[in-house]
C-alpha cells in the first residue's frame, strides 16, 4: 500500500502527514538515543498539549537523542493498519514504534486509558510490562493523571511523578550509559528508580483485604515511596521558542505561553492545585520573550497566557498591555483560558478585546455562597455579576458558567442556587448589555481526586447525576440561557480510574478487547461494554465511587506530593466548618508541608494580590493608540498574484486547512497584508479554486492586499517558501491587477494504478464522440442533473497508465472534478477511484481581463 492510498482512505489525514512547521528531523543513525512521545488521544487533542510538545523540544535539544511524535489513532485508521497488517509509526519519520529505545506515553486524563493499549498493540509491543523482553522499548508514564497511575500501572516500565523538564534528560542519558554498558532490563530500571520522581511499579505490590480495600503496599526494594520531582524555577527554562504548527485544525490552535505554574488559591476538589504546587511565576520579562520568538517562529494569529489561574499571575496588569501594544497591530489577539472569578478588572477586559474578543469562562463552581465556602472558592456572588456586568459592558456577548454538581455536603438548596445566580446574572446583564446576549452553562458531575481534601469523599451515583441534570434543564431559564452538561457515564468511569488501584488494568484489557476506544469522545463512549467487561472479572465497579476511611490505605499512598496527609485532612474539617484557608502567596505560609524555602518556594515577582484593588465603577475603555485603527482612512492597496505548488502529503489537507498554514506562512516571512474590519480581523486575501484533498498541483495560487509595495517580490517568494511546511513552494511573486478571469481551462494529469483495460480505452473513446454525459448531484436534498462533456476538452492517453485532461472551470457554474469524471466515465469504483494520482499542471484564462 502506497502513502498516498493510505491517506487518501482515511477521514481526517491531516492528523497523519506529520511535516509540520517546526517539527524536528533528525538523523535516525546519528541518534545514541531514541525517544517516542506519545499521546494517547486523537492529533486534534494531543498537538495542543503543552507538556508532550515541551519534553519532544529539551529532548531532541540534545545532539546524540531523537524525539519524535505520535498520536493515538482513529478507529478507521487502526482498522486499515491491521487489516494490512502494517505498525503504528511515528509522525516524523514513519519509524515503527517499537525500534525506538524509549516510549514517553503521556496520562493526560483518565478516559484515554484504552487508547494507550491501543498505541501499544499496534505497534506490536505486548501490553503488560512484564511481558516485554529486554529488545521493546522502555515505557515510560507520565502526566497529570501519574500521581495515581495504578490503574495502567501494570501496562508501565516506570512512570515519572511531577515535572519532567529535568528529569526526562536525566532519564536519557542513562539509557544512553545503559546501552553503552548492556545493562539488562532489570538493572535499567534499578538505575530510573533512583532518579528523583521516577516509579517503578513492578517494585511495589498492592495487598488486598477481605473487602476488596488495599491492606497494604509492599516495597520490593529499600524504597517504601516516591515522592514527585519539582522543577524549583519555572524562568530557568526556555521551551517552545518553535511551537510546532499544526497542518490540520486542532482544539487549541494557538501559541501557549505558560506565564507561571501552580497555584495555592486552595481549592479543595482541585488536584492541580495540589500536584502543580508551588506557584512559580515568569518574570514580564521573560513573558515578553517567549512570546515575541514564538509568535515570529509560529505566525499563529492568537497566544494564550497559560497558567492554572491566569488572573493569578502577580503581574498580570504589567505584562498584558505590553503584550497588546506590541501585537495589536500585527492582529495578534491575546486569550486567557483561565481566569478567576475576582481578577478580571475592566482594564484587564478592555485590553483583550482590542483585538478579538476572545472568549471568558468564569467558573464559580458552585452557585452558593455557603457551598463556595465548604470547597474554599473565596469568590462572591458579587464578584461573578460584576464580572457578567463588565464583560458585557464591554461588547461580549456570550460568557460562560461552569458549575459542579455532587460536591461535598450539596443539597437541594445549592442547587436552586446555581438557578438563581444564573438569574440574576442575566438580569444585571441586560443592565448593560446591548442587542443579543447569552449565557452559557455547562455542568460537570464531581469526581473526587486523589492528593486533595476530597479524596476521601463519595461520588454521585449516575442515576443521582441525572436527576439533577435534569432538574436544572427544566428550571434555568429558557431565554438567553443555554445549559450543556458533561455525561454522568462518562464522569462514571473517570471517577473509578480517579481513585482506582492496580485491578483495573484487567478491566481495562478487557474492555479494550471488546472495542473500547476513545472513551474521551461521547459517540464512541459506551458504558454497557465496561459494565459486561467488569462482570466478566468480577469487578464491582460501583466500588470505587464509595466514600473513604481517613486510616484506610489508598491505592496512592506509596506516591507523594510533598504534602502533608495531615493537611489535607486538615483541609477536609475545614470545608465542614465552612472556614477559609488563604493564599500563601499573599497571606503568609499554610503549612501545607512541600516548601523548603532553599530549593523549593514560592517565586511570585508582585505583593499586590490581583483582583484586591477592586474599580469603583467609573471605568471608562480606553483609546488605545494602535496604528491599524489610525491609518484604517488611508489604507493603501498593493496586489500581488502568489503562485505556488502543492506536491507530496500535503495535498491531502483540506481547503480551510492550507488557508491557514498560508496565513501563517506569511506572518512567519514578515509579509504584512491588509485587513478585514469587523468583530474577527482577517488577512485580505482570495484563493483560486479549492483544490480536490488528494489533488496535487504545480498551479496554484492567491491574490494578497498588502499595505505597501514588497521590495523585492523575488525575494519575498524565496523567503516566503522557506517559511511554508515540506511540500508548499512558492514559485512566484508579481504584481497584479487584482482581477481574475471568470473562465479558465486546466489541465491535469491523472495516474492509474494499473493499466487501462480495452474496455475502459473503449470508454473513454466514446465518450470523446459524444456531445453529452448527464450525471445527478444532491444538494440540499435537491437532485439536479447536468452535462459533464462541454466541460472536458481533451482527454488524451499519454501511457496505458497516464491520462491527461483539460477541464473547463467557470466562476459561479457547476464544475467537475477529475476523479469525478473519470469515476462517471469508465464506471470506477470507490476504492480504484482513490487510488488515483492526480495533478494539477497548469491553468490558462479563456476570457482574461
Amino acid at each position: 500500500m502506497t502513502e498516498s492510498n493510505y491517506f487518501a482512505q482515511v477521514l481526517k489525514p491531516g492528523r497523519y502527514l506529520g511535516s509540520e512547521y517546526n517539527a524536528v528531523q533528525k538523523e535516525w543513525q546519528q541518534a545514541e538515543v531514541r525517544c517516542a512521545v506519545v499521546f494517547p488521544d486523537l492529533y486534534e487533542i494531543g498537538m495542543s498539549h503543552q507538556g508532550l510538545q515541551i519534553l519532544y523540544h529539551i529532548f531532541n535539544a540534545q545532539d546524540k537523542f531523537l524525539a519524535e511524535r505520535c498520536y493515538s489513532p482513529d478507529k478507521d485508521v487502526e482498522k486499515l493498519l491491521r487489516n494490512r497488517n502494517l505498525p503504528l509509526t511515528s509522525l516524523e519519520s514513519g519509524t515503527p514504534l517499537g525500534n525506538f529505545d524509549l516510549l514517553a506515553i503521556t496520562l493526560p486524563y483518565e478516559l484515554c486509558y484504552t487508547n494507550i493499549l491501543t498505541v501499544l498493540d499496534l505497534a506490536g509491543i505486548p501490553i503488560y510490562a512484564k511481558d516485554r523482553q529486554e529488545t521493546y522499548p522502555i515505557v515510560l508514564g507520565g502526566g497529570a493523571c501519574a500521581m495515581n497511575p495504578e490503574p495502567v500501572a501494570d501496562y508501565f516500565d516506570a512512570v515519572l511523578l511531577g515535572d519532567g523538564e529535568e528529569a526526562i534528560t536525566e532519564i536519557g542519558l542513562l539509557i544512553q550509559s545503559a546501552k553503552a554498558d548492556g545493562l539488562s532490563k532489570k538493572d535499567v530500571l534499578a538505575q530510573l528508580a533512583k532518579i528523583e520522581g521516577v516509579y517503578v511499579p513492578s517494585f511495589f505490590s498492592p495487598e488486598y483485604d477481605e473487602n476488596g480495600k488495599v491492606r497494604q503496599i509492599v516495597a520490593h526494594t529499600g524504597q517504601n515511596e516516591v515522592s514527585r520531582r519539582v522543577l524549583s524555577d519555572l524562568g530557568a527554562v526556555d521551551h517552545l521558542l518553535h511551537p510546532i504548527v499544526p497542518n490540520a485544525k486542532i482544539v487549541h490552535d494557538r501559541l501557549g505561553v505558560e506565564i507561571a505554574r501552580g497555584c495555592t488559591r486552595g481549592c479543595r476538589f482541585c488536584q492541580a492545585g495540589v500536584t502543580y504546587r508551588p506557584v512559580r511565576e515568569r518574570t514580564p520579562e521573560q513573558i515578553m520573550a517567549l512570546a515575541e520568538k514564538g509568535i515570529a517562529n509560529s505566525g499563529f494569529e492568537e497566544m494564550a497566557l497559560l497558567s492554572l489561574s491566569t488572573g493569578d499571575y502577580s503581574c498580570l496588569g504589567e505584562v498584558l498591555p505590553k503584550l497588546m501594544d506590541r501585537f495589536a497591530d500585527e492582529y495578534v489577539s491575546v486569550a486567557m483560558p483561565s481566569m478567576r472569578v475576582g481578577t478580571l478588572t475592566p482594564e484587564i477586559m478592555d485590553q483583550i478585546k482590542r483585538v478579538r474578543k476572545t472568549g471568558f469562562t468564569l467558573a464559580p463552581e458552585a452557585g452558593s455562597e455557603r457551598l463556595r465556602r465548604v470547597i474554599n472558592k473565596g469568590i462572591t456572588e458579587e464578584d461573578l455579576l460584576e464580572a457578567s456586568r463588565m464583560a458585557f459592558g464591554l461588547g461580549w456577548k456570550v460568557m460562560k458558567f461552569y458549575f459542579m454538581i455532587g460536591l461535598p455536603t450539596e443539597s437541594q438548596e445549592d442547587i436552586d442556587a446555581i438557578i438563581e445566580l444564573v438569574k440574576k446574572s442575566g438580569y444585571e446583564i441586560s443592565k448593560v448589555a446591548k442587542g443579543r446576549k447569552q449565557i452559557n452553562v455547562s455542568i460537570g458531575t464531581f469526581v473526587p481526586k486523589p492528593h486533595t481534601p476530597f479524596q476521601w469523599n463519595r461520588q454521585l451515583t449516575i442515576e443521582e447525576s441525572r436527576d439533577r441534570i435534569t432538574y436544572l434543564r427544566q428550571n434555568l431559564p429558557r431565554k438567553g440561557c443555554k445549559m450543556k452538561w458533561h455525561s454522568p457515564e462518562q464522569s462514571f468511569l473517570e471517577g473509578i480510574f480517579s481513585r482506582g488501584d492496580r485491578r483495573l488494568s484487567a478491566l481495562i484489557h478487557a474492555a479494550w478487547q471488546a472495542g473500547a476506544r476513545l472513551d474521551g469522545w461521547s459517540d464512541h463512549f459506551n458504558l454497557e461494554r465496561w459494565r459486561k467487561a467488569a462482570d466478566e472479572i468480577g469487578l464491582d465497579l460501583d466500588f470505587y465511587l464509595r466514600e473513604r476511611e481517613f486510616d484506610e490505605v489508598l491505592p496512592w499512598s506509596h506516591l507523594q506530593t510533598g504534602i502533608d496527609l495531615q493537611f489535607l485532612k486538615d483541609e477536609w474539617n475545614n470545608a465542614r466548618e465552612e472556614i477559609y484557608t488563604p493564599d500563601c502567596r499573599y497571606h503568609g505560609c499554610q503549612q501545607c508541608g512541600l516548601c523548603d524555602f532553599d530549593l523549593v518556594q514560592p517565586i511570585v515577582h508582585s505583593e499586590v494580590e490581583p483582583g484586591s484593588q477592586k474599580t469603583d465603577g467609573t471605568f471608562i475603555p480606553g483609546e488605545h493608540q494602535d496604528k491599524r485603527n489610525n491609518a484604517a482612512h488611508d489604507e493603501q492597496h498593493f496586489k500581488y498574484i502568489v503562485h505556488y505548488s502543492r506536491i507530496g502529503n500535503i495535498c491531502f489537507l483540506g481547503h480551510l486547512e492550507l488557508l491557514q498554514l498560508i496565513f501563517r506562512g506569511l506572518r512567519r516571512a514578515e509579509i504584512e497584508t491588509n485587513f478585514s474590519k469587523g468583530y474577527n480581523p482577517s488577512p485580505k486575501i482570495s484563493f483560486g479554486p479549492a483544490l480536490p484533498v488528494g489533488t496535487q498541483s504545480n498551479a496554484e495560487y492567491f491574490l494578497m492586499d498588502l499595505p505597501k509595495p514588497l521590495a523585492s517580490p523575488q525575494d519575498a517568494a524565496a523567503l516566503l517558501s522557506s517559511k511554508l511546511p515540506p511540500g508548499l513552494e512558492v514559485n512566484s511573486i508579481t504584481l497584479h491587477s487584482g482581477k481574475l478571469p471568470q473562465v479558465v481551462e486546466v489541465n491535469y494529469s491523472i495516474e492509474f494504478p494499473k493499466p487501462l483495460s480495452e474496455s475502459q480505452v473503449a470508454l473513454l473513446e466514446s465518450f470523446l464522440a459524444s456531445d453529452e454525459l448527464v450525471i445527478s448531484r444532491e444538494r440540499k436534498g435537491k437532485k439536479r442533473q447536468f452535462n459533464i462533456r462541454p466541460l472536458i476538452t481533451s482527454l488524451v492517453t499519454e501511457t496505458d497508465n497516464l491520462l491527461t485532461m483539460q477541464v473547463i472551470s467557470k466562476a459561479g457554474s457547476p464544475g467537475i472534478k477529475p476523479a469525478d469524471a473519470l469515476q462517471h466515465i469508465l464506471g470506477l469504483d470507490q476504492e480504484t477511484t482513490l487510488e488515483l494520482a492526480i495533478t494539477k499542471n497548469s491553468w490558462q484564462g479563456l476570457d482574461e481581463e
